[in-house]
């Protein structure tokens, strides 16, 4: 039995994690083009680069992982070794040098690859410790649940803090530099807030589920049982669909206010004091109703089922995400109505991808007598990262298309643009993700079998 306080450090991991994550996805698009001063299509070429080698990098995080051994266990170290690390790089990344644009695109090359190895190093092991945490698959939906929602709102307060403490450490109105300078500090302040949750994460977890098989087998052996996975690939491909979704839409939410909406028109809020941008609460209420969606998530998947519930909430998202295509920009409520559904409906699907990512290595280990947890785990990172990849590159690439202009009034063709980017482009994603979510084979009554079958397994070693 899993107790509270292990839930919520479990919790503390993805919250950590999903701060600076949305910080990347929302934030450093727009940082590159109209702060740090890159053209979009040459940001749009990095992300692609960067975020390829990355994905490929999660594996073999994975394989390190899964041959470490120290008395902490296998995964929860890294979250030891590295809290600092990540936050440090974090900010590296978000500082602007003085230097002329190939020195930029030199900065940006390197800090950005260095900071997603170490968010690869430091996220694999962590998403790995689901699987080693409890072998009973209704705890691990609690979990992803616990995990998810901390997620959530740890983006919720990165998002809805960040920009007003950027323009609180840059002042009122200030030039470029000293925008620079509070970008800057900004991330620094999230940062020292990671590295203390990821303390936290370390201190409170433990590991507990052993693999049948006392030895850890060849790293081949581990490889072709990945390759042989068929449910694996299944929710390879649903989820690079998912994040393409999530990755577009979030990499063009401050385009679609500060070019279309023209957030500069509208009165800021001020809610206890602090004004607020609406970009940031259209992002920051999106990050309440994921919560949402991620609490709803496993009394649904539960009742009807993962499978069920996960094409479910795509089915949803894809026709309320065409359907902003049609939303004037002067129709804030809509806007914001149309960004709380389809945010339930993605939040749901999250912490249901990850538990079927425990579900594949049972399976995995029933069929091969091999327990790969952290290949697993790292390989499905990976698909996640390349749906951002690819959603990230395409934003910049179709910014540039359409005519993008950084810190100047867009055309027409621009503007039709940044509307496709929270409507039709990330439709094609959640249709993606229905269809390749459709095939997947483990259902509930399969998995309790799988479970029964590894304890029997694993009783019958230890007896031995």
């Amino acid at each position: 039995m899993i107790r509270l306080r292990e839930k919520v450090g479990y919790g503390f991991g993805d919250m950590a994690s999903s701060m600076f994550w949305k910080l990347f996805g929302s934030y450093l698009m727009i940082f590159y083009t109209d702060v740090f001063g890159l053209p979009a299509a040459i940001v749009g070429t990095m992300f692609l680069i960067t975020r390829v080698w990355d994905s490929a990098f999660d594996p073999i995080v994975g394989v390190i992982a899964d041959r470490t051994s120290s008395r902490w266990g296998k995964f929860r170290p890294y979250l030891l070794w590295l809290c600092i690390p990540f936050a440090l790089i974090g900010v590296l990344t978000f500082t602007t040098p003085a230097w002329g644009l190939t020195g930029k695109i030199v900065y940006a090359y390197a800090t950005y690859s260095l900071m997603m190895m170490v968010y690869s190093a430091i996220n694999v092991p962590y998403a790995s410790l689901l699987g080693v945490m409890s072998p009973d698959p209704k705890d691990r939906n609690v979990l992803s649940t616990y995990r998810m929602t901390f997620a959530y709102i740890g983006s919720f307060i990165a998002l809805l803090l960040f920009m007003p403490m950027v323009n609180l450490f840059s002042g009122a109105d200030a030039p470029i530099e000293a925008q620079r300078h509070g970008w800057t500090a900004s991330v620094a302040v999230i940062g020292v807030l990671c590295a203390l949750l990821f303390y936290g994460c370390f201190a409170l977890t433990r590991e507990r589920v052993k693999p049948v098989r006392g030895k850890q087998a060849p790293l081949r052996d581990d490889l072709k049982d990945l390759l042989g996975n068929r449910p694996w690939w299944i929710l390879l491909g649903a989820g690079v669909s998912a994040l393409v979704f999530n990755s577009i839409r979030d990499g063009a939410t401050v385009y679609y206010f500060k070019y279309y909406v023209v957030e500069a028109e509208h009165p800021a809020i001020t809610l206890f004091g602090i004004p607020f941008v609406l970009s940031g609460l259209y992002l920051a209420v999106g990050q309440a109703a994921n919560i949402l969606g991620v609490i709803l998530a496993a009394p649904v998947s539960n009742r009807i089922g993962k499978k069920r519930t996960y094409m479910a909430s795509m089915l949803i998202a894809t026709v309320l995400s065409i359907a902003f295509y049609w939303l004037d920009r002067d129709n804030l409520g809509m806007i914001f109505l149309l960004q709380v559904l389809i945010s339930i409906c993605a939040g749901s699907i999250f912490p249901i991808l990850w538990s079927m990512y425990a579900d594949c290595t049972d399976y995995s280990e029933l069929r091969t007598g091999n327990r790969a947890t952290g290949l697993i785990f790292s390989s499905s990172s990976m698909s996640q990262k390349f749906g951002w990849a690819i959603g990230s590159a395409l934003t910049g690439w179709l910014l540039h298309y359409f005519g993008f202009r950084a810190n100047e009034v867009q055309s027409v063709e621009a503007i039709h643009g940044i509307k496709m980017f929270l409507s039709f482009l990330p439709a094609v994603g959640t249709a993606l993700s229905v269809l390749f979510i459709s095939l997947y084979p483990l259902s509930e009554e399969r998995m309790r079998s799988i479970m029964v079958e590894l304890e029997r397994k694993r009783t019958a070693s230890k007896n031995q």
